[in-house]
């Protein structure tokens, strides 16, 4: 590369660096939105032409830039300056983002406007592209198509037509007559409507033996001599009707005949029964000791309630008040907090700004000091290459001097070694023959075992076989014992419950048959009271029966003329 080359990729190197926060905006929404399947090695290259875009476009000009841009692919050049030079995304998402890191007016004067000035000549830049890709067609070599030919054939001769042979008219048979079965009802059809009335009948047979069962012997001779008779449909329902009403009659009887049959209780329904009668009379006794102790009517007691419920509802409206006005509050706080932070910010930014010109102020002194330095070590260097001979040769006989004391400090290392490991190996066979004297001597190898001595383990709670069988014997006598508590105590229990089952049994027939005696009582009273009173009846009701008494009338004499 040439001088102004590299400066410019140099300079480009720079800028992409110290804005890569901005740059990598742009570049990650891309391959979120639109280059989905872009390749990850090339976002340099996105990263680059947003660059060059966004602070160089002034300095390059549209035909530098279009000429970088059109030495890339096509495509990929085409997709991410549609999707960057897009006037939605620069006046929305990207602004937003870019103010994250850089003031809003600053990020609106400096690279948004800036961008959008350029947008339309980059749309026809895009649309040169788009254009470039619409014109890329392959060429297929087409092969010849064979065209057929017809054969020569020769054409054959035209056939005479053939004269029509002398045939006869064909005669239809006579159609056979339709059957007159068609016309009439099936004898299946018959039988069925037979059988289905005998049915009928017989069903009503056992149905009305069904209700002399339940009737009395008088009514059933009634019954027998109506029914003798020759009736109509409608005559013969309102027959069925009056059995049925005497057949619930009967049931009726039946039924309040055994109203006194004793009813199977279980322990769960005597328990509950027991509980409910229990409360009842506790109930009872309560009420009776309240009147007993002069207690009056709770009217009073109702307008304190009424009043300490206003004072309860207004002070949690109060509350509630109070709660509003807190949210308010803490509403307000929050935007001042807002905008302290806001402040702090902002101060924290000039900080920073004076601190990295103060610290680029540094970075020029410390350059300087450090050229004067090399400057100085080359000085140094240029002397130094002067007395190289003299610093050659004390540097040998420096390192002949080391060469010495390490042979002889290596050959000292070296005895020390060999020392140690003859000592080593006398030991070792030492214990070797120890081993093999031991193995030589005979030993026995039957173990007596002793049942009342332990293990030797060295374990807590070491103890001998005869000491375990010991305690597993007592452990099961204490169990066998902790059983037998253990069902005495089920048993008494049991026969605990059975007592208080048939004290409820009998608390409960004590409590039925006073409430049997009270109703008995109570109807009685009420038998009284209804017979002792005389029916009232409606003006209206009274003129009813006087005019069907005279239509009775009426209906009598027209029958004696006839």
């Amino acid at each position: 590369l040439n001088v102004t080359e590299e400066k410019f990729v140099l300079a480009t190197l720079a800028g992409c660096t110290e804005y890569k926060s901005l740059l990598d905006v742009v570049v990650n929404a891309f391959y979120a939105q639109d280059g989905r399947y872009c390749l990850l090695s090339e976002r340099n290259l996105y990263i680059v032409i947003c660059y060059l875009a966004t602070f160089q476009l002034e300095e390059l000009g549209l035909q530098h830039f279009s000429r970088i841009v059109k030495s890339l692919d096509t495509a990929k050049m085409q997709k991410f300056l549609r999707f960057f030079f897009n006037n939605l995304h620069l006046n929305t998402w990207i602004k937003d983002e870019w103010s994250h890191f850089y003031d809003s007016p600053y990020v609106k004067e400096n690279l948004i406007d800036p961008l959008l000035r350029w947008q339309p000549k980059v749309q026809q830049l895009i649309v040169q592209l788009k254009n470039k890709l619409n014109n890329l067609t392959t060429t297929v070599k087409t092969s010849t198509v064979t065209q057929p030919k017809e054969f020569n054939l020769t054409v054959p001769k035209p056939r005479a037509i053939p004269l029509p042979l002398p045939t006869h008219l064909p005669v239809r048979e006579k159609r056979r007559p339709v059957p007159p079965s068609t016309y009439k009802p099936p004898k299946e059809k018959k039988q069925l409507e037979a059988i289905k009335e005998k049915n009928l009948q017989e069903a009503h047979v056992s149905i009305m033996f069904l209700f002399y069962s339940f009737l009395p012997s008088k009514l059933v001779l009634l019954y027998c001599c109506i029914f003798t008779r020759t009736f109509s449909e409608t005559n013969l329902l309102l027959l069925h009707l009056i059995t049925l009403r005497l057949f619930l009659y009967r049931v009726l009887e039946f039924v309040s005949s055994i109203d006194n049959i004793p009813i199977k209780l279980n322990t769960a329904a005597i328990l509950r029964e027991g509980a409910l009668y229990q409360r009842k009379m506790e109930e009872e006794l309560k009420r009776v000791e309240n009147l007993q102790q002069g207690a009056g009517e709770p009217s009073e007691f109702l307008e304190w309630q009424k009043q300490m419920r206003g004072k309860d509802l207004e002070e949690q409206l109060a509350e509630i008040e109070c709660r509003r006005l807190q949210g308010k509050l803490s509403h307000e706080e929050a935007v001042l907090a807002r905008q302290n932070v806001i402040q702090e910010n902002k101060k924290k930014a000039d900080l920073l700004r004076e601190e990295k010109a103060e610290l680029m102020h540094q970075h020029a002194e410390k350059r300087l000091q450090k050229q004067k330095e090399m400057k100085e070590l080359a000085e140094q260097v240029m002397e130094g290459h002067k007395n190289v001979k003299q610093v050659k040769t004390k540097l040998q006989e420096y390192k002949h001097q080391i060469a010495q004391q390490v042979s002889e400090e290596s050959g000292e290392l070296l005895r020390r070694a060999l020392e140690e490991e003859e000592e080593k190996a006398k030991k070792r066979y030492e214990l070797i023959q120890q081993i093999r004297a031991l193995e030589s001597v005979p030993g026995s190898r039957h173990k007596f075992v002793d049942l009342t001595e332990t293990g030797g383990h060295g374990l807590f709670g070491e103890m001998s076989i005869v000491e375990l069988r010991e305690r597993l014997a007592l452990l099961k006598e204490t169990q066998k014992a902790a059983e037998e508590e253990k069902r005495d105590q089920i048993i008494h229990e049991k026969q605990a419950k059975e007592q208080l089952i048939l004290e409820k049994l009998d608390q409960i027939s004590q409590f039925r048959a006073e409430l049997g005696r009270a109703a008995a009582l109570k109807s009685e009273k009420k038998r009284k009271s209804q017979s002792g009173e005389k029916p009232v009846k409606d003006e209206r009701i009274l003129t009813l029966q006087k005019k069907i008494v005279e239509k009775k009338k009426e209906r009598k004499k027209q029958a004696g003329l006839l």
